[in-house]
């Protein structure tokens, strides 16, 4: 089956009746465009569980606090609509802005959710999840999907989209999907195309270093130098740490002594780049 693409909500919505009235399920992978191997993956996961996946590609002015990274952003619609024919997808949604902001970006209904989206990236890009909770509850009332995937590279979005779905209520299932990474490590992004070659080899580190923290506190080190010293090490290297922070992984507040399931999240600028990364681990418990 080909790839479908459209731009309209109407177009969008008379696809699903059709699907729903035919009794098939509805996977959604929503999406800012450039895609990747970690979009596909998303793809992947959504045609074994769905019998329609539907994509969509909008960049979202909303949860940019700068205007020159929206201006920037890549945008390759063929390419992009090439892979997801590639890999099964059945429809594209590509809005325009007008199409999803109608009565503009100014007047808009907002969504936030709070607490989980301050600090770590939301504290970096102020207003900037506020835009992605507004835009991914506006697709998924359009779409009115089964399910809905995601990627785990995303800690903090993936965390806000899952209790934004549970304090409104919204008929879906958020799937989480582990990180795509390449042969060296490095999370894939669509960030990375601004890497250089020498930048592109230098970025594995990261992940590296979010190992070798994981591996430091589970030996028993304590958290504030093991972080301390991970961040001096990038910095040395030719990052420049924006955040570098150990939470509870459920719901992303300071871990403390007594927490065991962790996750460690990052956010670095090499170049251009601002890369995001994240490693969720366990601490043993102790036994009498």
């Amino acid at each position: 089956m080909s790839l479908l693409t459209v731009s309209t909500v109407a177009a969008l919505r008379d696809f699903v009746h059709q699907a729903k009235f035919k009794g098939l399920s509805v996977g959604f992978v929503p999406t800012m465009g450039n895609l990747h191997a970690g979009h596909m993956s998303l793809v992947k996961h959504a045609n074994k569980q769905c019998d329609v996946v539907i994509a969509s590609i909008f960049v979202n002015p909303l949860q940019f606090n700068n205007q020159s990274d929206l201006t920037n952003y890549p945008r390759t619609l063929a390419q992009d609509q090439a892979l997801l024919e590639d890999h099964g997808c059945n429809l594209l949604f590509a809005p325009t802005v007008d199409e999803m902001y109608p009565n503009g970006q100014e007047s808009q209904s907002m969504v936030s959710v709070p607490d989980i989206s301050m600090g770590l990236c939301g504290g970096s890009r102020p207003g900037h999840f506020d835009g992605v909770a507004t835009v991914v509850s506006k697709l998924f009332n359009m779409v009115q999907a089964d399910k809905a995937f995601f990627g785990e590279k995303d800690f903090q979005q993936l965390a806000v989209i899952r209790k934004m779905v549970a304090d409104l209520c919204i008929a879906i299932d958020i799937v989480g999907v582990t990180t795509e990474r390449n042969d060296q490590g490095l999370a894939l992004s669509s960030r990375n195309g601004y890497l250089s070659a020498n930048e592109l080899a230098l970025a594995p580190a990261i992940y590296s270093a979010l190992q070798d923290a994981a591996s430091a506190i589970q030996q028993g080190n304590d958290f504030a130098s093991t972080l301390e010293q991970t961040q001096q090490r990038l910095n040395q290297k030719g990052f420049k740490v924006d955040y570098l922070a150990l939470c509870r992984e459920y719901d992303l507040k300071p871990a403390t002594a007594d927490d065991k399931q962790l996750v460690v999240l990052i956010a670095a600028f090499l170049g251009s780049a601002r890369l995001i990364d994240n490693l969720p681990f366990s601490l043993n418990q102790t036994s009498d």
